[in-house]
């Protein structure tokens, strides 16, 4: 009796190993069952300052594609196996994390697409090492403010107490460049207000706000949508304290822009109110609306 249980175990053991020896096989199609993988260290945006302003950026991911097929998004840096040998064509979509949330993370439309022949061997790596990405010849830049020059292409509002500045010359505060942006409010009620110099007509594309930032307090970011000659306010983001640390993000204007029946015209608005009696301090450089 014990031994006719001893050979039922014995029997349904070898019914799993061979189950999980065909599901194993069933990972690799085809012949071929030994990846190859590649290794890509970062991606490196390169502008032209003059132009384009900063080459500062947040790429965090890579979209990438073999021979017009998608194998995967990786969080840089990252090794990852491919199941293909021999010349292939391999191309490389810079990817972000879309209003600085990870789980909304895209290829970032306005970041040229990296395009290479590559040569894959089987249990071998291939080190691609930094990739280099420039913005497209499409892009367009609507908005361009990174503190530099004397005026400063930020209008305060009327309920504006304090103005933003600029940071005096060799300032720690400053990020790159001559000057950033500095705004600090030390009282209860104080205000900073402020919206784009410019009213920018909104295009029939995406259209994204770069900016780096380093505040020790929220600070709300939104736009001023026009419609049918009405002045629509419309909160996008706030963004929280940094941490003494400068961040970079990308925040998608495109939803909010379309969501607008008869919506022309746009204005970017940063707000924030001193509600403690703390020192707030907000820091602001490299300002960018991009579309095509």
């Amino acid at each position: 009796m014990i031994c006719r249980k001893f050979l039922h175990i014995l029997a349904f053991s070898f019914f799993l190993l061979l189950l999980l020896a065909q599901t194993s096989c069933e990972k690799f199609s085809g012949s071929q069952t030994v990846p190859a993988y590649l290794k890509i260290d970062s991606i490196r945006l390169t502008t032209d300052y003059s132009t384009q302003g900063t080459a500062i950026h947040n790429i965090t991911d890579a979209w990438v594609y073999i021979d017009g097929e998608l194998i995967g998004t990786f969080q840089l840096p990252a090794r990852f196996p491919v199941l293909k040998q021999g010349k292939h064509t391999l191309m490389v979509l810079p990817g972000i994390k879309k209003d600085g949330i990870a789980a909304t993370r895209i290829n970032y439309p306005f970041y040229q697409e990296i395009n290479k022949t590559i040569e894959l061997i089987p249990d071998t790596t291939l080190p691609m090492g930094t990739l280099p990405t420039t913005y497209t010849t499409k892009t367009k830049f609507i908005w361009k403010e990174d503190f530099d020059n004397a005026a400063i292409t930020l209008d305060t509002t009327n309920a504006t107490t304090e103005k933003i500045k600029q940071t005096p010359s060799g300032s720690p505060f400053t990020l790159e460049g001559l000057h950033s942006g500095i705004v600090e409010l030390d009282t209860i009620g104080a205000t900073f207000e402020a919206v784009s110099h410019s009213t920018f007509t909104i295009p029939s594309s995406d259209v994204f706000l770069e900016m780096n930032f380093n505040i020790n307090t929220s600070l709300i970011v939104g736009v001023y949508v026009t419609t049918f000659g009405l002045i629509n306010e419309v909160p996008i983001m706030i963004l929280l304290p940094t941490n003494d640390k400068w961040k970079k993000i990308y925040i998608d204007l495109t939803t909010t822009l379309n969501a607008y029946s008869g919506a022309t015209k746009f204005r970017v608005y940063y707000y924030v109110k001193n509600t403690s009696g703390d020192h707030y301090r907000i820091l602001l450089d490299n300002i960018k609306v991009l579309s095509f």
